[in-house]
């Protein structure tokens, strides 16, 4: 859920209001995780012809929204760095 002040009506109202929904490239994200044992980001804009600037932030829309999680492993990317391996949140 967005950030919100439990005892302020008016920040709960406008953090309502800006509450992401899944759309369509959530859903693309979703579903190739769903197909793999789980993908880094790299590996996730590799597969859906996905740029950084567009896979990134729906991933963590994902990630806060509890969809998926932080699996604990890491793969290296193309560049010899280890990476975080997302994977569909059990359940959700």
């Amino acid at each position: 859920d967005p950030p919100a002040q439990a005892h302020s009506p008016t920040s709960l109202a406008a953090a309502e209001s800006i509450r992401k929904s899944i759309g369509p490239l959530h859903r693309q994200i979703l579903d190739h995780l769903k197909s793999c044992d789980g993908a880094t980001d790299e590996e996730i804009m590799a597969a859906l012809d996905m740029g950084g600037n567009t896979e990134r932030p729906r991933r963590r829309e994902l990630e806060l929204m509890g969809r998926i999680v932080n699996s604990g492993v890491t793969r290296q990317t193309r560049s010899g760095r280890e990476a975080v391996v997302w994977k569909l949140e059990q359940g959700a």
